[in-house]
């Protein structure tokens, strides 16, 4: 059977970031805007995002070498290429098919709401803020942004690549909260209602690995199988601490 599918996909949220750190300040004090300087694309891993991603790398080098991801590809947000960078320092780089930074994993583009908070949303763009709740996230795009559907589009293409240039091989993706969900919605092929669930069911861990494998026997000619939800025992096996918070300004949920 001709397989077009990879053998492995694993779905990886970046470290806990600085932005998420200033996010979490700026929400608890009520704040309008996240004080942070740098470009979103420029944000770095704080000091536990890169002990979380050394303890998930410690887990992927501990996997057999014939079960080790044989391609990487990550956003191009320093978040993330640091993440993908610290799992891979601990695997054999040269058995390495491809690492590629790929501009179509980068984070959700926010446009003009872009480092404001819940509040800050609220009070500058009152309109945007309702038109968002009523719209929904799912389809919802701000002036200059993306809606989640603009994401799953680019995602679509990035699917297409895999099925064409890495069938049988194990791949390691490494992105963002968005990333994950949206990858989620395409691969176990939910709908709007389904991946809102999701998203209301919490955040995706920083660090952690949703994960699928081809099953032959599913289908006609075999499928992607779920395997891991959200997976952080590597952190806490080596007693790191699991954080979850969000990189981007959201009004309410939908």
């Amino acid at each position: 059977m001709d397989q077009k599918w990879p053998q492995e996909i694993w779905l990886v949220r970046h470290g806990q970031s600085a932005g998420n750190v200033a996010r979490d300040a700026a929400e608890a004090a009520a704040g309008l805007r996240v004080d942070i300087a740098e470009r979103d694309v420029d944000v770095p891993l704080s000091e536990l995002g890169v002990r979380q991603s050394q303890a998930l790398g410690a887990w992927f080098a501990a996997l057999p070498p014939e079960s080790q991801p044989s391609v990487v590809l990550h956003s191009p947000y320093i978040r993330a290429a640091q993440t993908a960078d610290y799992l891979m320092q601990r695997l054999d780089r040269d058995d390495l098919l491809a690492v590629h930074a790929d501009e179509r994993l980068r984070e959700k583009e926010f446009g003009i709401l872009d480092r404001l908070t819940v509040r800050g949303i609220a009070e500058n763009f009152p309109d945007l803020y309702e038109q968002r709740r009523h719209v929904g996230k799912f389809y919802f795009r701000p002036p200059g942004g993306e809606s989640w559907c603009d994401v799953i589009l680019r995602l679509r293409s990035v699917l297409d690549t895999m099925t064409r240039e890495y069938g049988r091989e194990r791949v390691l993706i490494v992105g963002h909260q968005v990333i994950v969900n949206c990858f989620r919605y395409l691969l176990e092929r939910m709908d709007e209602a389904g991946i809102l669930e999701q998203d209301r069911l919490g955040d995706v861990p920083n660090c952690s690995v949703t994960s699928y494998s081809f099953d032959p026997s599913l289908g006609k000619r075999g499928k992607l199988a779920l395997r891991l939800v959200n997976f952080v025992a590597p952190l806490e096996a080596t007693g790191t601490e699991v954080t979850a918070a969000k990189d981007v300004p959201t009004a309410a949920k939908a």
